[in-house]
Parts: C-alpha cells; sequence; structure tokens
C-alpha cells in the first residue's frame, strides 16, 4: 500500500471524531503461549489499517481541537540493540515516515505522560478508544486497561467508541484494498490448485495443508488469511475443523476453507472435491444444488439490495434445489443439510470488523457460503466465493478458482 493510504485512513479517523476529543489505538502485544515462549504476534487490525505497520507495543494519537483541526502523533519503541538481537528489528522514526507517511513520533515509554498532560489541559472532552470484544469471556487488552485507568483519573473525559468509526471506514473498499484481495485470491488459486493435484485417497488432511501452505508461501504472501480448514470424510461434518488428522478414504470428500493475505487484506474461498478426483452420483446431486444456487446469487447481487436478503435467498434458492433434487421434501428440513449462514464480510478480518449494512451498495465485498452436510450420505462440503459489489451488479473475485465438477475433475485427471 502507498503511505498517502495510510495517511487518509488517519484523516478519514480524525473527521468522524467530535471537536475537542482524542483517539488512542494500540498495535497490540505479544501473548505468552507457555514459559518464555509467545505466540507469533497478530496485530490489531485497525492499527494496521491506520499506519501499516505490525510489531507489538506502539501506540497511535490522534487529536481534534475544539476548532476542528485535526493532528497525529505516533508512538515506537526506543531502539534497542541488544534487544534488537534476540527479536528483530523495531521500527525507526524514517521507515514509519515512508510507511505511513507519519510525521510526529514519540517513543511509547512517554504515551502515557503525554497522554496525561493533554487530559488535564481542559483542551479536550472526549477520549475514543478500540475496546471491542467478541465475548465477555475474551481477555482485556491494553486498550481495555487504559480506558479503566483513565476512567479512574480523568472522569470528566467522555469515552467514545472508536471501534465504530473504523467499522464504518472498512465497510466500503478503497481501490488498493480491492486490489490487494484480488491477488489474494490468485495466489489462493494456486493453493487450491495444488491441493487438487495431489488429492488421492490415504492422503492425511496435513498433507493437503502444507501443499496449500507451500504454494503460498511460494507466491510471497504474507501467509494464510486465516487457519486454514481442511477435512476429509466425516471431518467434513464440524464446520470450523483444525486437526488436520484424518486420512482421506477412497470416494470421500474434500472440504476445504482457505485463503491468503496480502497487504494486510483477506480473502475467503471454499471448495469441495472427492478425493480420488471423481464425483459419484450422489455427490453430483448435491454439488449442483451449491453450485446453481451459488450462481444464482452472483447474478442478483446488486446495489440497493438489502444485505439480510443475501443469506435469506441463498437459503431460500438453495432449499428450491435440494427440494427439486429429492432431498428436502419441506421448507423445515433445510436445517438438516444447511447449518450455517451464507454471507459475511471480507477484508482486514476474515469476518470483517464492518458496521453490518442494511442495503448494500458499490465497494462492499462479502462472501457467498452454500454449504450442503448430508450426514446420512457421508456428504459435506461448502462452496464458497468472493462478492465485489459494482455500480450496476456484483463480480465473482474468485471465479478463476476451479468450481464447477467438469472444471475440478479436469484438473485432477492426473490421479
Amino acid at each position: 500500500m502507498k503511505k498517502e493510504y495510510y495517511s487518509g485512513n488517519r484523516k478519514n479517523v480524525i473527521r468522524e471524531m467530535k471537536n475537542g476529543s482524542l483517539a488512542v489505538f494500540f498495535s497490540g502485544d505479544e501473548i505468552r503461549r507457555s514459559a518464555d515462549e509467545n505466540y507469533d504476534f497478530f496485530g490489531n487490525r485497525n492499527f494496521l489499517y491506520l499506519t501499516g505497520i505490525e510489531e507489538p507495543g506502539l501506540v497511535l494519537l490522534l487529536g481534534k481541537d475544539s476548532a476542528g483541526a485535526g493532528w497525529e502523533k505516533l508512538y515506537l519503541r526506543r531502539p534497542d540493540a541488544f534487544a534488537e538481537r534476540w527479536t528483530g528489528k523495531r521500527t525507526k522514526e524514517s521507515e514509519a515516515a515512508e510507511k505511513a507517511a507519519a510525521e510526529a513520533f514519540g517513543y511509547a515509554e512517554n504515551f502515557e505522560k503525554d497522554f496525561h498532560r493533554l487530559a488535564v489541559s481542559g483542551n479536550y472532552a472526549f477520549l475514543y478508544a478500540d475496546t471491542y470484544k467478541e465475548s465477555t469471556e475474551d481477555i482485556d487488552t491494553r486498550a481495555h486497561r487504559f480506558v479503566r485507568d483513565v476512567k479512574d483519573a480523568w472522569p470528566y473525559l467522555q469515552i467514545e467508541n472508536g471501534t465504530m468509526i473504523l467499522r464504518k471506514l472498512r465497510t466500503i473498499k478503497q481501490s488498493c484494498e480491492i486490489e490487494a484481495i484480488r491477488k489474494a485470491e490468485a495466489i489462493t488459486k494456486e493453493g487450491i490448485l495444488a491441493m487438487m493435484k495431489i488429492s488421492r485417497p490415504g492422503l492425511y488432511e496435513y498433507q493437503y495443508k502444507a501443499e496449500f501452505e507451500h504454494a503460498l508461501w511460494q507466491h510471497g504472501t504474507e501467509g494464510t488469511g486465516f487457519p486454514p480448514i481442511i477435512s476429509a470424510g466425516a471431518n467434513n461434518f464440524c464446520i470450523h475443523y483444525y486437526a488436520y488428522q484424518g486420512q482421506a478414504q477412497d470416494g470421500d470428500m474434500i472440504l476445504n476453507d482457505v485463503g491468503a493475505r496480502w497487504n494486510g487484506l483477506v480473502n475467503d474461498v471454499s471448495r469441495g472435491w472427492p478425493c480420488n478426483g471423481k464425483f459419484t452420483e450422489r455427490q453430483k446431486l448435491l454439488y449442483n444444488c451449491a453450485l446453481a444456487t451459488s450462481d444464482h446469487m452472483f447474478q442478483i447481487i446488486r446495489p440497493g439490495m438489502k444485505m439480510a436478503e443475501v443469506d435469506a435467498e441463498i437459503r431460500r434458492y438453495n432449499y428450491e434445489q435440494l427440494k427439486d433434487a429429492g432431498v428436502c421434501e419441506k421448507w423445515e428440513d433445510i436445517g438438516t443439510y444447511m447449518w450455517h449462514g451464507g454471507a459475511h464480510h471480507i477484508g482486514y478480518d476474515v469476518h470483517d470488523m464492518v458496521k453490518t449494512p442494511e442495503i448494500i451498495a458499490p465497494g462492499m465485498a462479502f462472501c457467498v457460503d452454500v454449504g450442503i452436510y448430508h450426514e446420512e450420505w457421508g456428504i459435506g462440503f461448502r462452496v464458497e466465493d468472493n462478492c465485489l459489489v459494482t455500480e450496476d451488479g456484483c463480480e465473482n473475485l474468485s471465479k478463476d478458482i476451479p468450481r464447477t465438477i467438469a472444471d475440478i475433475e479436469d484438473c485432477m485427471r492426473n490421479i
């Protein structure tokens, strides 16, 4: 991404802030895994969206005075040759200026002192903070701890929801974000093709996973977009499956729900195929129901459509396909074969943190996900593609990844 992209994102946040307000965003901290070992660092996505920097211990401070003028300051870790010898280089001011067009800097150790000076100045009445939690059981981040301290020390500062500003801004994808997703799609295609080409009875799920990840790294990706879901046979009936220990038996379907990361953005694609490269009649029957539903959705999605209608129409249309195929007898049967929703946004998160729209608009990017799970027949899979809403319709960003039975079988003829 160009540095103007990140500086523009920060300006957009300041524009949304009230006059006389501050906003604080933390990059995140390393999390202990065991003893003296940490998990791989995965930075706060909103901080990445605003700076392009993924490094622990950093702070971004934004301000907007009573007249509406904005300012910013990025707090970096102080250079430490000894620490950097062990844990890697720390971002320098010159690097942050080049990466994010940042101009004002401080050291992270001085952030709280600077904030105290601003809080008692009488010039600011509001504080925006990114304190989102997916669950009340999630551990507190530094943002949560900081807000608690602010409430104790400066109770006159009104806490505002900074997360909602970022959700609003991330809902409509910018052109450079769309290009990043397109690149992720192309790399994901290589990973899925690699799995298809080595697929055979007797292969273990971890071997499929290794082949997928190897293909991604060969194309300069930042890694997988999220932990890959790759399963075989009966394991396909666990929607979020990560064990990778199953072995594909002759006739089993391989289910994968995968993506790549490029410039911080991710895609999310699902494909299913028989491990032996040849669909049975029952597999064809169910797969064509899902594929027809997906194709139908890409024909009707357009600006002005209600977002809630996407999931509802996927369910309704797929029911009609399954009914015509003799699988469903009545509407109440659909829950037996469809276990999850059919649409979620993509971007910096695989289930992107956006302001859930009521009405679809150009620039939105979300999944069209059709899953069918027939436990009695032992067949479970999903066809999931990525939809970009255009000015007069939509585009299937993942259409080049083999998705018809003919294309999949043709790809696997080397078995």
